[in-house]
């Protein structure tokens, strides 16, 4: 996927409610989001949920004029989006209010433990695989898909262009993606190896 520049054009196509904007919006953020998503979303309906929501608390912001500068449409997005995830992480986990002495602690979801330490089990191993990199792809698939921080930062950090950081984590996530398929086929040829 090509990165956008968004612009005040751009801007005013969404608020107008241009089809073909919109249809651009929803595709360019739906490919960036359901990347994140999947590593920290258990089913594909949450991640829909999640991605629905974003969209229309976007277009709400949009037309209350919060987002005042088109080139930070991407941030902008973005933070309602880890927001949603949070709220979502907040109403499945139980809590307790520290505002009374004879509070109660709210009912729990049904503890899967399997599915706990399976999820466990999978962060150890995307930990391990992440150790494995060289130092400056460890540093941007932390910074940007672990940490989320904003990719202007991190290219400010880095000393890089945008495009830089676009090809760096292209080449991360693939050096990535190579090892722990590698690791995954070790483990399934020989499972006393992994």
């Amino acid at each position: 996927m090509q990165f956008h520049t968004f612009d005040d054009e751009y801007l005013q196509r969404l608020r107008a409610g241009d089809a073909q904007t919109h249809k651009h919006f929803a595709a360019y953020f739906n490919a960036l989001f359901k990347v994140k998503l999947r590593a920290r979303l258990s089913s594909p309906e949450a991640i829909e949920d999640v991605l629905q929501e974003t969209f229309e608390r976007f277009f709400v912001a949009l037309k209350q004029g919060q987002l005042q500068h088109p080139e930070r449409l991407g941030a902008f997005v973005n933070s309602i989006c880890n927001n949603v995830v949070k709220e979502l992480w907040r109403r499945d986990e139980p809590c307790v209010s520290l505002d009374d002495d004879d509070a109660q602690e709210t009912p729990a979801a049904p503890f899967d433990l399997p599915k706990k330490i399976a999820d466990k089990q999978a962060a150890e191993k995307v930990q391990k695989v992440i150790e494995q990199l060289p130092e400056r792809d460890r540093r941007v698939l932390r910074a940007i898909f672990l940490e989320e921080r904003d990719r202007e930062e991190v290219c400010r950090e880095l000393g890089i262009t945008r495009d830089d950081l676009h090809l760096l984590l292209h080449r991360a996530r693939q050096k990535f993606k190579d090892l722990y398929s590698e690791q995954w086929k070790r483990k399934l040829d020989d499972p006393a190896t992994a």
